[in-house]
């Protein structure tokens, strides 16, 4: 029984907590990089690009207040929300200054375009690509004027 009262209790609560809610559908505060008509619900759609795209959760670039335990969106006091506007922009000039001279007719939208996922790859740090002992997986499918030379194998 009481199990059932506190598990009707969290799942009651939970539109108190959500980020929206915390954002109390107002205009969001402190855009620098996103456009400042940016409604809530789409803010909040593109940070969950941003937590799954990065395996982190809101406080990874939001402070939080210790005293109501929520989330300071508007606060700049973590560098990391910092580091996130700038790879944004980075982002955004990649795709606009590079990615759009790619007139690949057989390319999806999404194969010209990089996102944060492209690096991430869903962890906070971008993730390094390591060959494998061979060498590149497809080592035959060299880009054109590159010359392809065999890893040799360890000894």
């Amino acid at each position: 029984m009481f199990r059932t009262i506190v598990l009707a209790a969290a799942i009651a609560t939970l539109p108190v907590l959500s980020p929206v809610a915390l954002l109390g559908q107002q205009a969001p505060k402190n855009l620098k990089v996103l456009p400042k008509d940016t409604s809530p619900d789409q803010l909040m759609k593109i940070m969950h690009g941003y937590t799954q795209a990065l395996g982190v959760h809101c406080n990874f670039c939001h402070v939080v207040n210790e005293a109501t335990r929520t989330p300071d969106f508007a606060s700049d006091a973590k560098p990391e929300k910092n580091t996130a506007r700038t790879m944004m922009l980075m982002t955004h000039e990649i795709n606009e200054k590079y990615m759009s001279q790619i007139h690949d007719p057989d390319a999806a939208p999404d194969q010209k375009t990089v996102s944060c996922s492209t690096c991430h790859r869903g962890h906070s740090m971008p993730e390094t690509y390591v060959p494998g002992p061979h060498g590149p997986e497809h080592p035959d499918m060299n880009h054109p004027g590159m010359v392809h030379t065999p890893t040799p194998p360890p000894q």
